[in-house]
């Protein structure tokens, strides 16, 4: 070898080893011996080949024992120029991580005893909190209420637990189970007068719901109850609970740890807290349309958008749910159903299209005995015969029937202390007490009998969901002159109920020749009810021939139906308020016109229904045997 390249050899090794020194320092001869050894270095460390020294030296500098390629001499200088660079910079980023410590070493000094003083008053407050002794005393007495209660109201005690306990609903029951309880279940609407079960029956129907595999609610899925007369919101979203709003930091009084940071504070709506579920708006007709088209939109969308102008998608302060609700918006995917006790016509169209509906009868007067009777169960008491039926005769309402058996049952306490009875038993001198401290007067005005009775007839209203009995009557007198007879019939009852005294006038010459200018003829609707259509026609046609005729009618039937100039009986509407009018008040026989027998057919049980299409067939029904002593002259 000649003498430059062994000073280059002598060099070289120097070389090697002042970066082997500065290894040692950085980690520490022992470390670095452990460091040598995982690395399968030591040997290589130890060898006598330059060689070897610098891939031992690659491997510790770079921490990878799978280099196994040893360089070549020309390149042995090079590559020691790069691991002094590599050193270089991890020394000098070690340098700077040494002074970062101590500065924030001092930092953390200096602050100490601030930190210790804030973790003291912390520490301190969870303790013992915001109380003092004056709220702890209002704790306490708050506690003491808590442990008083008074016995469940007649409300929870009377209301069914089974569907099979609701009475009177049968086909309304059916018809929103199977619009429910399937694997696609719609928005329903209930139609009803108060107090038949609308409520009640939509809650058990979810539990219902539930028990079927088939359907997609889940055990837990809600029910979240909720009255569209009393529900208020504000149109500039300040609050809405039914859909929810947004409450901003500065003006509407964010959570403190929110308003610190200017972050607006969402608030779900009970559409969410119904998601999975079922959302039931008692009188949905009385919501604010405004509200009701906002309500549209959550349908269509099964999701509630929120909005603030404090919003800001990239404030890194913002909490990772309040960037999902204002960019994604809440979940509201829920089943509504809706209770009215308005007509369907009442309803706003875009929610009729969008639901299902469903039509509840109005209870009858055994519907309310059964009702009664099961609640007497409920109250643990026995009733004396009639009391039933003596408050069937005064409401038509299920709610109403067993708050008036519950005043009753409270009389009969009462007295029974007096007395020193052992048994309690309501009677129907304790029904006839409430009735009369409540000032009640009986639901059915008019009400069917056995008799026959000239010029009165009963005819069918119906008012919303009830149907009524009406008492139309007739008189006729000669007139003092021929062809100058007057017709008298009652303002209150309405116009179109005028044009039919008319229209029956009409037909009665038709029918019998003869001309009712030569009477005085006054028409009456017995308590002046207004008649709001012409279904009265038929009934007022038969009050007018039996008046002037003679020929009495039987009190248990009644009839609706217009009647036309020519002597047709055509369709009128609300037919099964009625149809359940008509039973309530006793009447065995109901004449129906003909084109609404498709209507009806289902519904007949308890009263027997005769369509007819003509007067004439009308009056061989009514007048029998009597009917010969008119003369027609209609085609039939």
């Amino acid at each position: 070898m000649d003498t430059n390249s062994l000073k280059q050899k002598v060099t070289l090794e120097k070389h090697i080893s002042a970066l082997m020194s500065i290894l040692a320092e950085v980690h520490g001869p022992d470390q670095l011996a452990l460091k040598a050894g995982k690395l399968d270095s030591l040997e290589l460390m130890q060898s006598e080949k330059l060689e070897d020294k610098v891939l031992a030296l690659e491997r510790l500098v770079h921490e990878d024992p799978t280099i196994v390629e040893q360089r070549p001499p020309e390149e042995v200088q090079e590559v020691l120029h790069e691991l002094e660079e590599y050193l270089a910079d991890m020394l000098a980023r070690r340098t700077v991580e040494e002074q970062l410590e101590q500065k924030i070493s001092a930092k953390m000094q200096e602050r100490h005893l601030e930190y210790v003083k804030e973790i003291r008053m912390q520490v301190l407050k969870e303790e013992t909190g915001p109380d003092n002794a004056q709220t702890l005393k209002k704790y306490a007495e708050l506690e003491l209420l808590e442990q008083r209660s008074l016995s469940q109201s007649t409300s929870d005690l009377m209301r069914p637990q089974r569907l099979e306990e609701v009475v009177g609903q049968d086909e309304a029951i059916k018809s929103l189970l199977t619009k429910l309880s399937s694997p696609f279940p719609q928005h329903i609407l209930l139609y009803g007068p108060p107090g038949v079960g609308k409520t009640t029956v939509a809650r058990l129907a979810l539990q219902y719901a539930k028990e079927k595999s088939h359907t997609p609610f889940l055990e837990d899925a809600p029910f979240i109850e909720v009255d569209g007369t009393t529900l208020r919101w504000d149109p500039r979203e300040v609050t809405n609970p039914l859909l929810g709003s947004v409450q901003d930091p500065i003006y509407q009084g964010a959570k403190r740890d929110l308003a610190e940071g200017s972050v607006p504070e969402p608030k779900l709506g009970l559409v969410t807290e119904a998601h999975g579920g079922v959302l039931f708006i008692d009188e949905i007709g009385e919501l604010d349309p405004l509200l009701q088209n906002k309500l549209l939109k959550v349908l269509e969308d099964k999701r509630v958008l929120f909005e603030s102008s404090y919003y800001d998608s990239d404030d890194p302060q913002i909490p990772k749910y309040i960037h999902q609700i204002f960019t994604k918006g809440a979940p509201a995917d829920f089943v509504l159903i809706g209770a009215t006790t308005r007509d369907p016509e009442d309803i706003s169209p875009a929610f009729r299209s969008r639901c299902a509906e469903v039509f509840f009868n109005p209870l009858t007067p055994p519907d309310i005995v059964d009702i009664v009777k099961a609640a007497a169960k409920r109250l643990n008491t026995l009733l004396e015969d009639g009391v039933a039926e003596l408050i069937a005769d005064y409401t038509i309402e299920g709610r109403r029937a067993t708050r008036l058996l519950a005043d009753a049952y409270s009389v009969a306490l009462y007295a029974d202390e007096a007395l020193e009875q052992s048994e309690t038993i309501v009677t129907k001198i304790h029904v006839q007490e409430v009735i009369q401290s409540a000032r009640l007067s009986s639901y059915v005005g008019a009400k069917a009998s056995d008799n026959k009775e000239v010029g009165r007839i009963l005819g069918l209203g119906v008012n919303s969901y009830l149907g009524s009995v009406l008492e139309i009557e007739a008189v006729a007198f000669p007139s003092k002159e021929p062809g100058k007879g007057l017709v008298r019939f009652n303002d209150t009852a309405g116009s179109m109920a005028k044009d039919s005294v008319f229209n029956a006038a009409s037909v009665f010459r038709a029918v019998t020749g003869e001309d009712l200018n030569n009477f005085d003829l006054h028409v009456n609707v017995v308590g002046g009810g207004n008649i709001d259509g012409p279904s009265a026609g038929v009934a007022i046609f038969a009050a007018i021939i039996s008046a002037v005729k003679g020929l009495p009618i039987p009190q248990d039937i009644a009839v609706t139906g217009e009647i036309s100039i020519r002597g047709k009986i055509k369709a009128v509407g609300g037919m099964h308020p009625k149809i359940y009018g008509a039973k309530h008040a006793g009447v065995k026989t109901v004449f129906v016109p003909k084109d609404n027998w498709d209507d009806i057919s289902q519904i007949t049980e308890g009263v027997d229904v005769i369509p007819i299409e003509h007067v004439s067939e009308f009056l061989k029904h009514v007048f029998q045997s009597d009917i010969a002593d008119l003369k027609y002259s209609l085609a039939t």
